[in-house]
């Protein structure tokens, strides 16, 4: 069963990740465009410690926050940069809570250049998980 409920959270994370992807390398966006930018980034993050969450609890670990999952993950060698990750949760936090259009425009370049390609690895590893335990 922990197999399937990591599985199902990587079908939803794929598709916020897509929706992240179809966005990241556009140039000068406008005020709604860049707001789109992180709320989508604001959903991969999310699914993607949640992805996290699930397949260490697959694996007999206890994990309760994002925060403890980037830090295991980093720890088994599931991510990488584990320090970036933690600075992308704080930012994934800021946006959240507030907005204004200094602290956009730092997020979104700190989007492009630095959380996409962490969220990028997570992708390929994990589709590369998936397939390998539907074949087993």
């Amino acid at each position: 069963m922990s197999d399937l409920r990591w599985k199902q959270r990587f079908s939803n994370f794929e598709r916020a990740y897509a929706l992240l992807e179809s966005v990241i390398d556009r140039d000068n966006l406008s005020e709604v465009e860049r707001a789109g930018l992180i709320k989508f980034f604001e959903m991969a993050f999310e699914l993607s410690w949640k992805l996290l969450k699930d397949y260490l609890s697959s694996e007999g670990y206890d994990v309760k926050s994002p925060r403890d999952a980037i830090k295991q993950a980093f720890q088994i060698g599931l991510i990488e940069d584990g320090r970036l990750w933690l600075v992308a949760l704080e930012d994934r936090n800021l946006t959240t809570h507030t907005y204004d259009a200094e602290t956009a425009i730092k997020v979104e370049r700190s989007i492009k250049e630095s959380y996409a390609p962490l969220i990028r690895l997570l992708y390929n590893g994990f589709k590369d998980k998936v397939k390998h335990v539907d074949r087993s």
